[in-house]
């Protein structure tokens, strides 16, 4: 049973400091994550839709969620992913594509209706800005990045893959 009543804004507004762990410039709100939150009778209820089904992060980030609203005094609070509709970076904010491309990772392009999992034919360097690019792997550090090489600065960098 819930003790102290929260608004459902006042919890977004506290989750709105949850970042994701493999791109710490972007929250999960940003990235289009944190689908919902729901006030039922027996607490809150979180609504997370993962990135990619298995994400490694997902862990990190529902433990995240349940210390920081335990540190509010909100709870009982449970998370629930749910994977339908799937994540797509159709949800990702321009400022969070803008902050992705200053952390140095390329974002997506595209959108997912055009380019479903694809790659970018051309992808612009997030340091100089060039499309003057290779692939050098379909997978980056994690399974939702691709990894490129610029070749006009020589830099290496990640691409986040549109879906």
């Amino acid at each position: 049973m819930v003790t102290q009543q929260y608004t459902r804004d006042e919890i977004m507004d506290h989750l709105s400091a949850i970042v994701d762990p493999e791109i710490p410039v972007l929250t999960i709100q940003e990235i289009g994550m944190l689908r919902d939150v729901l006030i039922t009778e027996k607490g809150y209820e979180i609504i997370l839709t993962p990135t990619y089904t298995g994400c490694p992060a997902m862990g990190i980030i529902e433990e995240d969620i349940e210390r920081l609203l335990a540190e509010k005094g909100v709870g009982p609070v449970s998370v629930k992913l749910v994977y339908a509709p799937a994540w797509t970076t159709d949800w990702m904010t321009d400022e969070a594509k803008e902050k992705m491309r200053r952390y140095g990772i390329s974002p997506p392009e595209h959108s997912s209706c055009n380019q479903i999992f694809s790659l970018s034919s051309s992808v612009k360097c997030p340091r100089c800005g060039s499309d003057n690019t290779d692939l050098i792997s379909r997978f980056g550090a994690t399974a939702c990045k691709a990894l490129y090489k610029c070749n006009n600065c020589k830099e290496p960098f990640e691409y986040f893959k549109c879906h």
